[in-house]
Parts: structure tokens; C-alpha cells; sequence
């Protein structure tokens, strides 16, 4: 029972991964970012595919080989072993593949320099159109797409 709830546990933080505009990595806090001002361009919805660290084959080949051997006895139990471990491997990778899968939109851009960008993310919290005002915030070579604030006009220098 103790090496199922270990192999759960391992599955389930190789899913709190994310593309999400929303959620900062704990890494790139406090650093200085670079923004760019933008003009939305398109948006398409995509999907980005789940990854396969490796991580849910090798809880689910341990949970399915413990439970293939403890089957029966022998050599039986040696063989049932085997092949629950091949089992639990191949579902243990295919549930870690969807659960870490993400909807995503695509957002193709265009730079006051005319220059065109497209970046993928996961759905945020807002919702991005053709013709909206944003800016492109990179950091440490990752870069996130957010409706621009709304622009105040600078105070006239004081003489």
C-alpha cells in the first residue's frame, strides 16, 4: 500500500507543471523582466502535449509488478510479476501523458517594429483578440503574453 501512495504522489507532482500566464515560477520571481508592447494579431485554441519524464512507467511498473506477484507463488508469480510490471508501465506513462496535457492558445503578434512573434501559453485568466493592446513579458527565456495596463499620461516636468 505504501509503494502505491509513493507512486500516486510521484504522478501527480509530474502534473502540477503549466504554461499558464497566471502562475510564476518560484525561479523567476523577483527578477527583472523584459516587456515589449505588442498588437494581437490572432489567437487559436491548441494543445500542449503531456510530458513523459519517465516517472509515471516507473510508478506504474512498480505498483503493477507488487500486484502481479502477489497473484500467486513461484515461478507463476515471477512471470504474473513481469508482466504486470510491463502493464503498469505503459498505463502508468499514458496516464502521466494526459494528465499533464494542457489547453493552450497560440497568439501570433505583431511588435511596433513590425516584427511578428507567436507564442504559446495555457489559457490565462483573460481572454485575448484580434486588435487588443499587450505586452510580451520574458523572462529567463520564457515569455508570456498579458492584455496591456492602461496607459497614463506622464505628469509635465515641474519648473
Amino acid at each position: 500500500m505504501r509503494t502505491l501512495l509513493v507512486a500516486l504522489s510521484a504522478v501527480a507532482l509530474a502534473a502540477c507543471t503549466t504554461t499558464s500566464p497566471d502562475v510564476i515560477s518560484r525561479h523567476d520571481a523577483q527578477r527583472l523582466s523584459q516587456v515589449q508592447d505588442a498588437t494581437v494579431l490572432s489567437v487559436r485554441p491548441v494543445t500542449v502535449e503531456g510530458s513523459q519524464s519517465g516517472t509515471g512507467a516507473v510508478a506504474g511498473g512498480v505498483v503493477g509488478g507488487i500486484a502481479g506477484s502477489s497473484r500467486s507463488g513461484g515461478r507463476e508469480a515471477v512471470a504474473i510479476g513481469v508482466i504486470g510490471a510491463v502493464a503498469g508501465a505503459v498505463a502508468g506513462n499514458a496516464i502521466e501523458r494526459m494528465s499533464t496535457r494542457e489547453a493552450a492558445v497560440e497568439v501570433l503578434v505583431q511588435l511596433r517594429n513590425g516584427e511578428r512573434r507567436a507564442i504559446v501559453q495555457a489559457k490565462g485568466n483573460e481572454t485575448l483578440a484580434a486588435g487588443d493592446a499587450v505586452i510580451l513579458v520574458s523572462t529567463g527565456g520564457k515569455t508570456r503574453v498579458t492584455k496591456a495596463p492602461a496607459t497614463v499620461p506622464a505628469a509635465a516636468p515641474r519648473s
